[in-house]
């Protein structure tokens, strides 16, 4: 007798997940043969695939469309120079401790902001990172408005050598990238992630069938932030100095992370990822080019939301009905007994 049966995997799923398997032990070994160019190259490839999979985590799932996440990369990056440059902590066991106090601080944050819905959450969020933006400038001990370098005797500790310290710091954003990915994927496949859609699809509805709407909304922007203020550590400790208008700016950390959301694909896994890397190809292949640069990138994200609203891996989505990671179910037919 044959009928249906219901699977969360399949062919493409199996050879796609030993696939990720493969190329995480390539990318690990690349410290053994990669120059220090191409280490400062891949570090900022998985620092903005770690930002855009974040986000899209937030809007693409919750619905929390927020243009403030620079305030936890801002916030990780002076966390970890306070830790390292004033308290003399080893860096390494700084970047959990960054986690931990972006989590404790976005409670009360998220606490202020869930009051708020829609248009004004997004301008709040806005609002909150100037906040944070402005206590750093009255912060005279970290530098103040200018700013701070990392001192030389905090970056040896990562490595005597420039390479060393690249081959350490490409590390450590790997294991961060592969770590925040595969949380993303196991709470999307589980039932908070069932609750997620339902919540993207019809907040109401999801409150009237019993979903704690806001507890889990909370969840995820603590930990969306707590892992964004791990990214934004890193961001700094790469570029050994901050400061307020680098640390908090939304071009930098909030409006290109959009930008490659959106021509990914939001509120698809593989979207944010795709987008990542298109962005890091046409801004070392066309930054030379000054303005200009900047026009493409706006021509390009216009071009996709007027073509392909749901982005590139959206619309390879519903045409070929290809998911490498799949996060929903596949019905087949059952075999005959």
């Amino acid at each position: 007798m044959s009928g249906f049966h219901v699977t969360r995997s399949s062919t493409l799923t199996l050879v796609s997940s030993i696939g990720a398997v493969a190329l995480a032990a390539v990318l690990a070994s690349g410290a053994l043969w990669a120059s220090n160019d191409t280490l400062r190259l891949a570090t900022d490839v998985f620092l903005y695939v770690a930002l855009a999979c974040l986000w899209n985590f937030l809007a693409g799932y919750a619905g929390l469309v927020s243009v403030g996440q620079q305030a936890y990369v801002g916030l990780g990056g002076y966390v970890l120079f306070a830790l390292a440059a004033k308290a003399n902590m080893p860096v390494l066991y700084t970047i959990p401790l960054l986690g931990i106090v972006a989590a404790l601080l976005s409670v009360p944050s998220a606490k202020l902001l869930f009051r708020l819905r829609g248009a004004y959450f997004t301008i709040g969020s806005w609002v909150l990172a100037e906040v944070f933006r402005l206590t750093a400038i009255l912060i005279v001990p970290l530098g103040g408005g200018s700013g701070m370098s990392l001192p030389v005797r905090v970056a040896q500790t990562l490595g005597r050598t420039p390479h060393d310290r690249f081959v350490m710091t490409y590390l450590i954003a790997l294991a961060l990238l592969l770590a925040i990915l595969v949380m993303i994927f196991l709470v999307l496949r589980s039932r908070i992630g069932l609750a997620l859609t339902a919540i993207r699809d019809n907040e109401v509805a999801a409150r009237s069938n019993g979903v704690n709407v806001d507890r889990i909304k909370l969840v995820v922007y603590v930990a969306a932030a707590s892992a964004t203020a791990m990214v934004g550590g890193l961001i700094f400790l790469q570029r050994l100095r901050i400061s307020p208008d680098a640390g908090f700016s939304v071009n930098d950390w909030t409006a290109l992370i959009i930008f490659m959301v959106v021509i990914g694909g939001i509120g698809t896994f593989e979207g944010p990822i795709l987008g990542a890397l298109i962005y890091v190809f046409l801004r070392e292949t066309l930054a030379t080019l000054g303005p200009v640069y900047l026009i493409i990138l706006g021509a390009v994200a216009i071009a996709v939301m007027l073509v392909e609203p749901r982005g590139i891996w959206g619309f390879v989505r519903s045409r070929w009905g290809v998911q490498l990671l799949p996060l929903g179910f596949f019905v087949g037919k059952s075999p005959q007994r």
